[in-house]
């Protein structure tokens, strides 16, 4: 008889090739960093009245603080404003709550002339509006600018923002989101005073002396 010799397979190893993916890969990082636009830094300013340089000096401080609103905000949720020049009394102090019936309805009468003059401007915006990518991208920047121009002229108010240490980083929050949503572009974050004899603390301390408050 025959032999019948065994017959090998021989075997081979699967090998995948990656550098053509590496170099797909590099190609779509480099892709997106170019055309990715970066986030520009957003920062806030303020333009107090006082300012301008044909108004004298005596007539300076009464513009300001016609045009001034301090909002004082404290621990459990509590917030205070106030109008004009602090008392440090406690005797102008307003204590109201967060949302549409509180801080938002005074900071609307207070900004009341531009609430008018942006409701106008949207209803001219809405006549604008086209189809034409092109002329509504242009009708939408014009918007803007006005916008910009309302919320940063004369007839808004200049708000001070205050947080104590009780004070929330969602309070603080809550308070910038207000100012965007009454047309409000002069703005500033200040520092708490904790005197409590001369300060942001003893408005507060003499409002619940006076108002029974803890």
């Amino acid at each position: 008889m025959a032999k019948t010799g065994s017959s090998k397979q021989k075997k081979m190893n699967a090998r995948v090739d990656f550098t053509p993916m590496v170099d797909m890969i590099m190609l779509l990082v480099t892709f997106f960093m170019l055309c990715t636009s970066l986030l520009k830094p957003q920062t806030m300013e303020i333009s107090m009245p006082s300012d301008k340089q044909d108004l004298k000096d005596e007539n300076r401080s009464q513009v300001a603080e016609s045009k001034a609103f301090t909002i004082l905000l404290d621990a459990d949720n509590t917030i205070y404003y106030y109008e004009g020049k602090p008392d440090f009394t406690g005797a102008t102090l307003v204590k109201t709550t967060y949302g549409r019936d509180g801080i938002r309805a005074a900071l609307q009468k207070k900004n009341a002339q531009a609430q008018k003059q942006v409701e106008q401007l949207k209803k001219e915006f809405e006549l604008k509006r086209s189809s034409n990518p092109a002329e509504d991208e242009k009708a939408q920047e014009e918007y803007k600018k006005k916008l910009r121009e309302i919320k940063n002229s004369d007839i808004t108010p200049s708000v001070i923002i205050k947080a104590s240490d009780g004070a929330t980083y969602k309070n603080l929050i809550d308070a910038l989101d207000e100012m965007q949503i009454c047309y409000i572009g002069r703005y500033v974050i200040d520092k708490f005073d904790t005197d409590e004899n001369m300060g942001d603390q003893s408005m507060i301390n003499g409002y619940k002396a006076t108002h029974g408050d803890k």
